[in-house]
Formats: structure tokens, C-alpha cells, sequence
């Protein structure tokens, strides 16, 4: 293994910082300038993405929050996000990760820290801004790969054509990863458009996933002036910790089984409705919306 930090290798019982579960101020969030730029593979507007501004007393109808989880759920990004952040561990050290640690359903600066932790790296908590930007330039840079090999869920794209044009419905998401690389990651497959990217909660705002409905809630309530009962948020994932996250914050769970778990670990893990995949969009809506 190549020399990591100089000076952050932990000695012989000495004990490693953990950081704060809540960002005391929010990383840099995916504005214009990222929705523009090259790095997302092409030399203008990414995708035509979708801000939705705010839709002040536009409708009477219930408001709902749909929430969704990225990885597993909405594309397939064939592993090249592991591939980045082994990328960026090399970048922020200098050497390799020692262990390989649990991925799915996890927050991507809890991922980093627990591989900078079980390489023995001391006060990872003081390189997690160094990490997130290693980390957002290695996913940018793979975004041809990501295309070539990659690819959007079978489905994904009607039912979020469908809500987006569902009264009241506002479409935002709830993911561990950081707020850059998701659009990165959707911006790939012309998904960014139909979400709210101000109304979600993202790995970079907390460590626990739960307190992400929170935030995006108080988020999509402040954005688009409405009131947000816990009944009227819903979040739908493809593993037991973003049903876990769901239930956390109150709200309602859907689990998609096109991830690594199936139907049944979803629905023992107390979602409130499984799918076996997004491809019938009628009844992806109805459960969605249930």
C-alpha cells in the first residue's frame, strides 16, 4: 500500500475523530454552475435540468413529497461510484484503501469515513471536504463510462414523467450520496429534469439517512410555501436502510426490489408497500401515491 497522510496514521490505541451526525453548514449543493458544466460530459446544459421554482397556492389538491433514493432504485451506475471514491481515498492519502466497507443504503461521507478509518487514517473527520471534492471530480470524470455502461432502471423515466405532472405532487430525492454526484449520476440518463434538486436531503447534509426526510421536508415546505404532514411524504428505495430512513422520519416507506435485496427483506424490514421494479407505471403510481 502506498504512504497515506503524513502524520494521520493511527497509533497503537489512540482513538480517531468521529464528525458531527449534522453538518453544522451544508457542503457546496449542486447549483447552475454544476447543471452547466463541462464536467458532466457535454459542453452545455447538462440535460435541460428541471429546477422546479416554487409553485406558490398553484393547487388545492393534498401536497405530496416523493422522495427518491438514487443507486438501485432510479439507475444502475455499474459500480463505477465505488470505483470513484477508491479514486479519491488514493487522492486525499496517497495510497490505496486497506479494507473494502459496506455501500449500499449507506451516506457516501459516512462511507469515506469508515474507509478512512479502517485504514488506520487518524482524524478523518478533518478530510472529508477534501474527500467530497476528490470524490465529486472522480464520479465527473467517469461520466462517459457511466453512460457507456450504466444505465437508467427499466420504468424510471415514464413514472417520473407522470408525477411530475401529478397535481401537488412535488418530486425531490432522498439519497446518501452527495448532492453534485447524484445530479451527476442522473444528468447521465436526462432524469435531472423531472426533480427538485432544492427540496431533497443528500448525504452531504447529515450522516443519518432518517434525519434526511426531515430536511427535505422542511425544505420542500419552505420552497413551494405548503404544509407537509408526515402522511404526505414518501420514500422509495431498494434497501432495508432507506425503508430503516423512511420510518426514522415518519414517513412512508416503498421499497423497489431492482437493488440488492428482494421482495421479501423489504417488507420484513416494515415497508409499507413493495415493487418488484418501476416498470408499470400505473401501479408504481398507485403505490406511490397510496
Amino acid at each position: 500500500m502506498g504512504p497515506l497522510v503524513p502524520g494521520r496514521i493511527a497509533r497503537p490505541g489512540g482513538g480517531t475523530a468521529r464528525r458531527p451526525a449534522q453538518r453544522t453548514t451544508r457542503r457546496r449543493p449542486a447549483g447552475a454552475e454544476d447543471r452547466h458544466a463541462a464536467a458532466l460530459g457535454r459542453s452545455r446544459r447538462a440535460d435541460g435540468v428541471h429546477d422546479a421554482g416554487p409553485r406558490r397556492g398553484v393547487s388545492a389538491v393534498r401536497p405530496r413529497l416523493v422522495l427518491w433514493d438514487v443507486d438501485g432504485t432510479l439507475v444502475d451506475s455499474a459500480r463505477l461510484g465505488r470505483d470513484a471514491f477508491h479514486e479519491a481515498f488514493e487522492r486525499v492519502t496517497g495510497g490505496p484503501p486497506r479494507e473494502d466497507v459496506p455501500f449500499a443504503g449507506r451516506t457516501d461521507l459516512e462511507i469515506a469515513l469508515d474507509m478512512l478509518e479502517q485504514s488506520g487514517v487518524e482524524s478523518g473527520e478533518e478530510l472529508l471536504d477534501r474527500f467530497e471534492e476528490a470524490l465529486v471530480d472522480a464520479m465527473a470524470a467517469r461520466v462517459d463510462d457511466l453512460r457507456a455502461l450504466g444505465q437508467a432502471l427499466p420504468g424510471v423515466e415514464a413514472v417520473l414523467q407522470r408525477l411530475q405532472n401529478e397535481p401537488g405532487v412535488v418530486q425531490s430525492l432522498l439519497t446518501g450520496n452527495v448532492e453534485r454526484n447524484a445530479l451527476i449520476k442522473l444528468s447521465a440518463f436526462g432524469l435531472a429534469r423531472y426533480l427538485d434538486f432544492a427540496a431533497g436531503g443528500y448525504g452531504s447534509d447529515h450522516r443519518r439517512r432518517g434525519e434526511l426526510v426531515q430536511i427535505a421536508r422542511r425544505r420542500a415546505e419552505e420552497r413551494h410555501g405548503i404544509r407537509l404532514e408526515s402522511s404526505d411524504v414518501v420514500l422509495v428505495g431498494d434497501t432495508p436502510l432507506d425503508v430503516a430512513a423512511a420510518l426514522e422520519g415518519g414517513a412512508r416507506a416503498v421499497g423497489v426490489a431492482t437493488g440488492p435485496y428482494d421482495e421479501h427483506a423489504l417488507a420484513a424490514a416494515g415497508a409499507h408497500g413493495v415493487l418488484t421494479d418501476l416498470s408499470n407505471a400505473d401501479a408504481v403510481i398507485r403505490e406511490v401515491l397510496a
